[in-house]
């Protein structure tokens, strides 16, 4: 039983931890049209364009890729998988392929029974070593195998003294990136003040990436401390003033202030119409969640419920929505 809980625990840690969307294509490439639709969120319009260019370019090993993250993102784990396998089988030292197809893994341990949730978590680990190994500089695969590996037990290939020493070998190739790590194997692990430092120490990084500013803007919106996630904000809005994210923290942040709400609003609603519902964005479900309050904040019991209702749909086993949603009922 204690490794079942570990096992399920570490499935929701798998994701990436910044938001990137793959490099454009030229004009004469046939990923040109089904990148732009996996970039606006159409992904079964790009399934469909993938799978017709695979037909005439069957050893296209960037074909499957995009096709594997187009199903990834459609939840179908399972031709994820085989769409993925099929990139690493084509060009097996590609770093970034490797990592998705353990992202894949893990969500498909997510779906599977125990014993079969062990051996798919096995494969998730493997491939996230191997991307690492491929390339150290990729932080995506070193964020996911550090995450893998303070999350999961032993038997699967996690531990605390694992990640740890990641997460120093991290800090050699990018400080920043490490300190992002080892801030949340803090918090992961409850060593609350030790978090705490490490995040506050970031937010005076002067980092030029929107990313880790996003990050730690996510710890003091957890940690209901506004004042904080707004200084965060600010400085990820001076590197990228246009970054799609800034809407949804933006509109968090106003709702944790408490002002300008019609602003707030405005910025939740315009995230969920064009932000498509992406692995490595903010989810819509937690921006819907984030209407909910800001409605029930202003007793609009009734749109708080539909948002509330809007959110579960896309995150079915979450309990606080369960239980917001039922405070709002009976209002």
């Amino acid at each position: 039983m204690k490794h079942r809980l570990a096992v399920a625990v570490l499935l929701f840690s798998l994701l990436g931890a910044g938001p990137r969307l793959a490099a454009q294509p030229s004009a004469q490439d046939p990923l040109v049209d089904p990148q732009r639709d996996y970039n606006a969120g159409h992904y079964h319009r790009a399934v469909d364009a993938l799978t017709n260019a695979i037909q005439n370019s069957p050893n296209d090993s960037s074909l499957y890729f995009l096709l594997g993250q187009s199903y990834y993102q459609l939840r179908d784990y399972t031709r994820a998988i085989s769409s993925l396998e099929r990139s690493v089988q084509l060009l097996p030292n590609q770093s970034e392929y490797h990592d998705w197809l353990g992202k894949a893994y893990g969500r498909k341990a997510e779906e599977s029974v125990f014993f079969s949730a062990m051996g798919w978590a096995k494969k998730a680990h493997g491939e996230f070593e191997t991307a690492v190994q491929l390339q150290p500089s990729n932080f995506e695969a070193q964020r996911d195998l550090i995450r893998y590996e303070m999350n999961a037990p032993a038997i699967v290939g996690g531990g605390d003294d694992r990640a740890i020493k990641r997460i120093r070998d991290l800090e050699k190739i990018d400080d920043v990136q490490g300190q992002l790590a080892l801030g949340e194997f803090y918090i992961t692990k409850r060593r609350m003040a030790e978090g705490e430092a490490v995040f506050a120490k970031l937010l005076e990084s002067n980092s030029d990436r929107a990313g880790v500013y996003f990050e730690v803007a996510d710890y003091y919106r957890d940690r209901q401390n506004a004042d904080k996630m707004g200084q965060a904000i600010s400085a990820a809005q001076r590197i990228d003033p246009q970054d799609r994210r800034l809407k949804f923290y933006r509109g968090v942040f106003l709702v944790m202030e408490k002002r300008d709400l019609t602003e707030a609003e405005s910025l939740l609603r315009t995230y969920v119409a064009t932000v498509p519902d992406n692995a490595d964005l903010p989810p819509r479900s937690l921006a819907r969640e984030w209407l909910g309050k800001l409605y029930e904040s202003q007793g609009r019991f009734s749109e708080a419920a539909a948002s509330y209702k809007a959110a579960l749909l896309l995150d079915p086993h979450n309990k606080e929505l369960e239980d917001a949603l039922k405070r709002v009922d009976k209002k």
